[in-house]
């Protein structure tokens, strides 16, 4: 499955490495990456595949929840084909 993680919160060091290092640990790859830092707030997107990890939907998102707790951000997964949906102008 490929999904999109977005990642806002007030930018500090470690945001990237984080989401990052716990992608790869899961065996997920990001297939595209786009992150900027607008006046302190730090936003990133990325384009993940999920195909080679055995971690679920459900599992991926709320790690992920809980990771953005403890660092300071928010962070959203949400499946490629909704999020394109979502978005179509």
């Amino acid at each position: 499955m490929k999904a999109v993680v977005t990642v806002v919160g007030q930018d500090r060091t470690g945001i990237i490495a984080s989401v990052s290092g716990y992608l790869a640990e899961k065996n997920i790859n990001i297939l595209d990456i786009s992150q900027t830092i607008m006046q302190d707030i730090f936003t990133m997107i990325m384009l993940v595949d999920t195909v080679a990890s055995d971690i679920t939907a459900g599992q991926l998102s709320e790690d992920l929840k809980a990771m953005g707790e403890t660092i300071g951000t928010e962070i959203n997964v949400q499946h490629e084909g909704l999020f394109s949906a979502m978005h179509r102008i």
